[in-house]
């Protein structure tokens, strides 16, 4: 329960002060021990705490899952999460659903857009593909509309352009390219709104997994592009949505 509820319930006189100071008091985050549950998280930026699975062990995942869901929490999402860990997690939270290419799961999510623009997602090439859905998901999780466009990579770059149309349409775009990394440059060129530029480590090995495409992406002669993390799907998704929200809202999460 946020704080806002736990307001509500003292405004409709469902609870008395004593309680609403307790609730309180107990709200900002629950120790667990191998974990800090974070509680106060969308108070304080609009979003739940988002639970990175990648290191942590199925039991102490399943832990922070059944927190949450104690805490009456409605909307749970977890990165880099292995098919071995969420069927664990089926145990504790049987509705909770599962990507296999995003290695994603999340519960909850708004049936419909919340956010005013459409984000789109390009991604150069098929390998790409778990960094791009990481960041599809994401941001569509975070209540906007998310479109996709698939291998759309510069060697090719008539499939690009013939998608030139949606780009225009888009509010942000999440460029995901490996090799050379080049594709958010040329987005950049071809759109007056913000580029999120995600470089993969899908390359041969002068690629270095990925520093290749980094660092041509952070010497992108393209203005208005920005660059995140290696394989950073989630940190684009995230993003996006956070410069997708200044185009207002739809309704409310």
């Amino acid at each position: 329960m946020n704080t806002l509820e736990i307001l509500k319930q003292l405004e409709a006189g469902q609870i008395d002060a004593q309680e609403a100071e307790r609730m309180l008091k107990i709200e900002p985050f629950e120790e667990l021990g191998y974990a800090k549950v974070d509680y106060h998280r969308e108070v304080r930026t609009g979003v739940p705490e988002i639970i990175y699975c990648a290191g942590k062990t199925k039991e102490q995942i399943c832990g922070i899952v059944k927190n949450m869901l104690a805490h009456g929490a409605e909307h749970i999402f977890g990165t880099r999460c292995s098919r071995e860990k969420y069927e664990a997690v089926l145990n504790v939270c049987p509705d909770m659903e599962y990507d296999e290419t995003a290695r994603i799961i999340s519960r909850g999510r708004p049936a419909q857009p919340l956010n005013n623009g459409m984000i789109l997602v390009a991604c150069a090439g098929t390998s790409d593909l778990p960094v791009a859905r990481e960041a599809a998901l994401t941001a569509r999780f975070l209540g906007n509309e998310v479109e996709e466009v698939y291998d759309v990579g510069v060697a090719g770059i008539h499939r690009l352009l013939a998608k030139v149309d949606v780009i225009a349409r888009a509010n942000v775009v999440i460029a995901v390219a490996g090799m050379e990394g080049a594709l958010a440059s040329v987005i950049g060129g071809l759109t007056d709104k913000p580029v999120i530029a995600v470089p993969t480590s899908v390359g041969y090995g002068a690629s270095f997994n990925g520093l290749a495409a980094l660092l041509a992406m952070l010497n992108s002669c393209a203005s208005g592009t920005s660059v995140v993390n290696i394989d950073n799907g989630f940190g684009a998704g995230y993003m996006a949505h956070s410069i997708n929200c200044l185009a207002g809202k739809r309704s409310e999460f």
